[in-house]
């Protein structure tokens, strides 16, 4: 072979690459491919090197792998969690079982999805293709196992029986069979063309969460939370033995192709191997960080996939029990994870409503710079040089916002560190850890201050006071703790709640702290002599966070009751209650001048409020739940945890701010989306996608911290970015196909 069929070779599958990582995209809103598509290509992808060029709007491009992952493509459709996802016997379909009470069917080769199972009235907990792939069995919490026919979309058969909700359902070798298991400690044998239920599996004590034939159909295994493996013979159903080692509840059991192993595992970490002849463990595989959702078998028995809590698949040698390859990209909780028949793919699906397709035959990369679990928060210093993250992986990270490169990685706590806060100076980082620590840090040299110990339990959240020298912190203990930072020691710990405090604030003089907590109350705290100053009581529900008025004189509190309450501070009665939020809210603020309340709700909308009527004034869809930080100097924008957001009805438009208007354009992240005043700008792929998410004050610089770890900045020049793009009228899809970006190049060869 040439070097010319050798270059046309690798650039006919960077492309093939290239469609399958942006299919979901492309059927959608195909000029993506233009954006998003160069912009999240590997490093070395020729496409990305031979186009990239042409984006010169963006400034500060993310941060991408060198070279494709074992990663191939993202399934997407389903609206909830999928719990499952399984190969048809002949590898051509995928179907993947989810908590939005439907069973999908997608094409493998091409990841289109091809069907909806409808009919299930509570989450789809497992889906199966029989033997000749002619149906699919799904079992629902709704305590059915239903049958549908694969070609024509249909269901065939409804098997009822279980008196509680159904966790997995399994064909037989032959396919006369439907095992299936079920929360109501049995397993239940089915005749598959009558539907009758022809056996009852009795012996477990609690929940069983799998069951599954041996390969020559004599044997069931069944898993349960009773910590235990039970084998059965499946012609009498009487029980062969019980196989007890797991410390907690077994979530899965299968059998190896000859049948001569049994895979559990469970919620103690482990999957552990045993022999069916001798019924005795004969191996435990360990890895894991959390609990293991289920182990499976690759077609030939060399390999073992588990998936897991901790957002992982590993890969295991089954004759060594040694870890192969761990594969990240999920930011949910994995369920399971399956071989394809010919064992060149896995499927996974996970809580973050994907189901991903892998290669089993490369080795997954990842960023050394990148946290080793997901991003809790992520926030700017006060000059705007720095983000912090703080993460799962028990560190915070520091980032230099010039070149999105990490500067710094902050070591000590020894659990998940919730949030990360900078001093008003900007020289100290306060960390807030479920290791019952708050923890100084130095900015310019990422070594560690002090440690302030004292909580009894995990601390929420750490605060500076307004002048630096204190930190108040909220823990899980019911108490909040005042530290004094040049003494680094505690000056006082704040008792009177009967619950967990979630947050707590100084008030603009830094005379007083606001504690918002699971009691139901807020509670007003000297600073001095850290007494209780005040109880405000009237929520009906948990409070998450209370915030003062720029004057002092009033607090607002967030309850999940649906409220934003007033209080007057000097009388501690409520003077306003603000209805209209049809969830759970998140955060309020007030505006420069106090006349006006912003308030974020998991109703994915901000409403702002005239605090002098009480009444709404204005309502803005954010398409995602949020949190708000603060209003713009100008009052004419709103900063939210996602981005910036323009308001209509701002203290600037009614005359009561006579400020300059400084913000021009903005960007705000939706759940898939990098917005330009509201404006679909970016598509963000699947394992970008963000768990948290921050943007300067100026608003063209976007910080991403996804679930499984990643963090990446994207900053755009608004000077560059095409005039109509920044037009109201002008739509973004029409932008790219009357040629603003001036290139185009040939996708259309690579789509059939």
């Amino acid at each position: 072979m040439g070097d010319y069929d050798a270059g046309l070779l690798e650039l006919a599958y960077d492309a093939k690459r290239f469609v399958l990582h942006m299919r979901s995209i492309i059927e959608m809103a195909p000029l993506q491919v233009y954006y998003s598509g160069l912009l999240f290509a590997p490093g070395s992808s020729l496409i990305r090197v031979g186009y990239l060029k042409n984006i010169s709007w963006v400034a500060m491009k993310p941060k991408v792998a060198d070279m494709w992952s074992s990663l191939i493509q993202t399934l997407e459709g389903h609206t909830s969690g999928v719990n499952s996802a399984v190969f048809s016997s002949d590898g051509k379909l995928v179907a993947s079982a989810s908590w939005d009470k439907t069973v999908r069917l997608w094409d493998r080769a091409t990841g289109k999805q091809c069907r909806v199972l409808e009919g299930h009235t509570k989450w789809v907990r497992s889906a199966v293709f029989s033997p000749n792939g002619i149906l699919i069995a799904s079992a629902s919490d709704d305590k059915t196992v239903r049958l549908w026919d694969t070609s024509a979309g249909k269901q065939c058969g409804v098997l009822e029986g279980h008196t509680g909700g159904v966790r997995s359902a399994a064909f037989s070798p032959n396919g006369k069979l439907v095992a299936s298991a079920s929360k109501d400690k049995t397993v239940r044998l089915w005749d598959t063309s009558t539907g009758k239920q022809c056996e009852v599996l009795e012996g477990h004590t609690s929940s069983v969460n799998s069951a599954v034939f041996s390969p020559d159909g004599t044997l069931i295994a069944s898993a349960s939370d009773d910590n235990t493996v039970r084998l059965w013979d499946t012609p009498t159903g009487n029980q062969c033995t019980v196989l007890k080692g797991h410390t907690y509840w077994v979530q899965s059991a299968v059998f190896s192709p000859d049948g001569k192993l049994v895979a559990s595992a469970s919620s103690d970490k482990t999957v552990r191997l045993w022999d069916t002849s001798r019924q005795k463990q004969c191996g435990v595989l360990e890895g894991h960080t959390s609990s293991v959702r289920s182990a499976v078998f690759s077609l030939n028995g060399v390999l073992i996939a588990s998936a897991s809590d901790d957002q992982t698949v590993r890969l295991w040698d089954t004759s060594t029990g040694k870890q192969c390859v761990v594969l990240e990209g999920h930011t949910g909780v994995l369920n399971s994870a399956v071989f394809s028949p010919d064992g060149a793919l896995i499927a996974s699906a996970s809580w973050d409503k994907t189901v991903k397709l892998w290669t089993s035959r490369q080795k997954q990369c990842r960023f050394l710079e990148d946290h080793t679990n997901g991003v809790n928060s992520a926030v700017f210093s006060p000059d705007g040089k720095l983000v912090a993250s703080a993460s799962v992986d028990k560190t915070v990270r520091l980032w230099d916002t010039s070149t999105g490169k990490q500067c710094g990685v902050l070591e000590g706590h020894t659990y998940a560190v919730n949030s990360a806060v900078f001093s008003p100076d900007g020289t100290l980082i306060a960390s807030a850890s479920d290791d019952n620590t708050v923890r100084l840090w130095d900015t310019s040299t990422g070594n560690q201050c002090t440690v302030l110990k004292g909580h009894t339990f995990c601390v929420q959240s750490a605060v500076f006071s307004p002048d630096g020298k204190l930190v108040a912190s909220a823990s899980r203990d019911n108490t909040v703790r005042l530290w004094n930072i040049s003494a680094r020691k505690q000056c006082g710990v704040l008792e009177g709640h009967t619950s967990d405090v979630n947050s707590a604030v100084f008030s603009p003089d830094g005379t007083l702290v606001a504690s918002a907590s699971d009691d139901k109350t807020v509670r007003l705290w000297d600073t001095s002599t850290g007494k209780q100053y005040g109880v405000l009581e009237g929520h009906t529900r948990w409070l998450k966070s209370a915030v003062f008025s720029p004057n002092g004189k009033l607090v607002a509190s967030v309850s999940s009751g649906k409220t934003v309450r007033l209080w007057d501070i000097s009388t501690g009665k409520q003077c306003g209650v603000l209805e209209g939020h049809t969830k759970y809210i998140r955060s309020a603020v007030f505006s420069l001048d106090g006349t006006l309340i912003a308030s974020a709700s998991d109703d994915k909308t901000v409403r702002l409020w005239d605090t002098t009527k009480n009444k709404t004034i204005e309502i803005i869809e954010t398409h995602q739940s949020t949190k708000i930080t603060k209003f713009s100097n100008d009052g004419a924008h709103l900063h939210t945890s996602h981005g910036i957001l323009p308001l209509k009805s701002s203290p600037r438009n009614s005359g009561n701010l006579e400020l300059p208007h400084t913000q021009t354009h903005s960007l705000y992240v939706t759940d898939q989306w990098i917005t330009c005043n509201m404006k679909k700008l970016l598509w963000i792929p699947a394992e970008y996608r963000p768990s948290c998410s921050a943007v300067n004050d100026t608003g063209n610089l976007i910080v991403l911290g996804s679930g499984c770890g990643r963090v990446i900045f994207t900053s755009i020049d608004f000077t560059a970015l095409p005039a109509a793009y920044l037009r109201p009228s002008v739509n973004a899809a029409v932008i790219a196909s009357k040629g603003f970006l001036g290139y185009k190049f040939p996708f259309s060869l690579f789509m059939n």
